[in-house]
Order: structure tokens, then sequence, then C-alpha cells
């Protein structure tokens, strides 16, 4: 049967997730079992839609495609590409606050991350009035020209992410083709192809759950528990895009204070992850915050509490069952380097005690109502968003 391999792949994946090493209970393995079914479609999907003869872009990372610690405030999108050909990519600009590009050579694995060979965002482009724009990709050099951007040798891959600080924004439209191959016909189905498929993606299924197992190694459980670093370029990512990361471990009547300046970026947001290194369920419950969404001090300064019990606090995070998890926060679109003074401190304290360390504590309090109502406006803004 031609699926053989693939289900024996899926097999080694769900040992993977039946293995892992952060299993502890009950929830911890029916999340990987959910886990292991977007990655499945995920997988699936890429291998069948993606052409390289007749690119197009296709969902990365979503609300049921979760991976990498995929960030709530963000549309992610992707195009398989060669090196050694030409591509135009059109659209119109939303209103989201960042619209960026990366190109990367090679894959995400457990032993590797991908050389970004490129990265910029629509500020280095020319937009029309009306929000249009075209950019070219090829080997050859810009050699004066405008939206041009040159290929790498290596270069395999053109990301594109749209990021809201404000969830009621207006997406806006991209595409992609190749000028070489645009308008022929693809070859037909052959028995070869759909092998070579399906072990692209069950290949890409295994590799997926080895890699962001492996990714929290490298850059969070080395860091002390409770804590958030400095803000710092994020590593293989955007040119202009900062990150504070940690982990944190709490009991059922301890919460955590982070503490954390207003930004002038125009982007800048705060999530939780689960040890699967994925993004909390965003939509239905508080589980990030951007600018935009949280309350800020009179001080100038955002206060977040994370914890498992509602605090009755504007800017709760709710951990939904998990004691341990993810920090991230990520500053975008910014025009200076930050320092260990834009960035958070954190403070483990008793649930009880909250009231004594917020110093704005009467102003961040918030009813019951009024936080269903907020979560009703996160659940309206991401299904238009899904729409749009």
């Amino acid at each position: 049967m031609i699926t053989t391999a693939f289900a024996a792949d899926i097999a080694a994946a769900e040992q993977l997730i039946s293995t892992a090493p952060h299993i502890r209970a009950e929830q911890d393995l029916n999340e990987g079992h959910q886990y292991l079914a977007a990655s499945i479609l995920a997988t699936l999907h890429a291998a069948w839609a993606a052409e390289i003869a007749a690119p197009m872009f296709i969902t990365g990372a979503g609300p049921f495609t979760k991976q990498g610690l995929d960030n709530p405030d963000t549309l992610y999108f992707s195009a398989a590409i060669s090196d050694d050909a030409e591509y135009v990519v059109t659209g119109k600009r939303g209103t989201t606050t960042d619209l960026s590009f990366q190109i990367l050579a090679g894959d995400y694995t457990d032993t590797n991350v991908p050389a970004s060979v490129a990265a910029f965002d629509d500020r280095d482009l020319d937009i029309a009035a009306d929000g249009t724009f075209e950019i070219t990709f090829g080997p050859e050099p810009a050699a004066g020209r405008r939206n041009h951007i040159t290929l790498a040798p290596g270069s395999s891959q053109l990301l594109v992410r749209e990021v809201y600080n404000d969830w009621t924004q207006q997406r806006g439209t991209i595409a992609i083709r190749r000028t070489d191959t645009a308008g022929a016909p693809l070859p037909a189905l052959t028995t070869h192809t759909v092998q070579r498929r399906y072990a692209a993606a069950g290949a890409a299924l295994v590799t997926r759950i080895r890699t962001w197992l492996q990714f929290p190694q490298w850059f969070y459980l080395n860091l002390p528990v409770n804590t958030l670093t400095e803000p710092r370029l994020t590593p293989g990512g955007l040119a202009t895009q900062y990150s504070s990361v940690g982990h944190y471990d709490l009991a059922d009547d301890e919460v955590m204070i982070i503490t954390v300046p207003k930004s002038e970026a125009p982007y800048q947001g705060f999530q939780l992850g689960s040890l699967w290194y994925l993004s909390l369920d965003y939509i239905n419950h508080q589980t990030s915050l951007t600018t935009d969404q949280a309350a800020t001090d009179p001080d100038g300064n955002i206060r977040l509490v994370v914890s498992e019990r509602n605090p009755g606090i504007a800017n709760w995070l709710e951990t939904l069952g998990h004691s341990r998890g993810y920090l991230q926060f990520r500053w975008q679109r910014l025009d200076r380097a930050l320092s260990i003074a834009d960035g958070p401190t954190t403070e483990i304290v008793r649930i009880a005690d909250l009231p004594s360390k917020l110093p704005y504590y009467e102003e961040n309090q918030i009813t019951a109502e009024q936080f269903t109502a907020r979560i009703a406006d996160r659940q309206a803004a991401f299904a238009t968003r899904m729409l749009g």
C-alpha cells in the first residue's frame, strides 16, 4: 500500500508524543495527541499543496496547525521557492501593524536552525497609495531595481507574516507566481509522485515533532525558572524583532507578576505556551495580550498576572491547567535596539498577597462580566481575521 510508510511515520510520531519527557498528567498526553493530529494535517497539506513549478502561499502555523510557539497575533504564510528562478509577489497592504518577509535556506530540524538569508518589512518597499505592491525575487542582482530581492544560494522558502497589535484591523492580500512557469500545465500525477509526497509528509511529521521538542532545550529550559531574559534579537528571526523568553513553574496558589514598560514599538505582545511549545488557546481564553489589549498603569508600565486562579485583574493570563509552561515577549517594527531597561521583570507571590503587590491594584480590577466581554471581543475579532 502506498500509505504504509506514512502510517509507520505516524506511529513513530505518536511514540515521540507518548514518551515526551514533560508529560506528567492526562491533560499533557491528550494535548499531545491533539498536537499530533494538527501536525498530520499540516504536513499532509504542505506536501500536497506545494508545487515548486507553480508555487502558492499556504497558511503556516494557525489555531488548528500549531507549531513552534506560534504567535497569536500573527498570520503566517509560506511558499516553496528555488534559488535559480524568479518570482513575482503581489498584494495589497492591510491595516495590520506589521507586514514582514523572510527567506530561509533549509528547514528547521532537531539539530539545525535554518539560515535566514534575508529579512525585511514593508517599510523597505515602494507601496502605492492604495496599498498595492509588487516585489520580485530572483538570482539576479537588484542593479537599481526597486522592490527586487536577490535570492541567495540555497534559498528554499519565502515566509510572510502579518502581525496585529489590534485584532480588529484588516488583513491584506498576497499572491506569488513563478515567471518561467506561469500558465504552464502541471504534469499528471504518477505513482512515483504520489509515493514521494506521502514519504515527504511522513518524514516532515517526524521531524516536526522532534524539532519542537528539542527547540526549547536550546533556548528556554536552560534558563532559571520563573525568569525572563532581557530583550534580544530573535535568533534566526526578523531583522527588527526582539524577544524575551523564559519558562514558569507555579503552585496553584502562586501568581507571577510580570512588569514591562509599554514600548514605543508599534507591536509589543506577550503569550503563554505549553511544554509542547505551542500557544495556549488564545481565542476562547486570555492567554496572550498586546499593548492594545492590555491595561497600562499610570506609571507607563504594563503589569501582567500569570496564574491558574482568576485574580480578578484585567491583565490576567490564564494558564489553563498548565502549572509549567513557556513565556514569550515580542517587539516588532523597531527603530532602535532594546536594552534591559525595556525588558520585563518577574516576581512570584501568593495570590492572597496580590493586592499589596500591585501598585495600582484598585485600577486593575475587573468583574466577571467585564472579563467575559473581553473574551467575546477576542472571539469576534479572531473570527473576522480568519475570514477577512
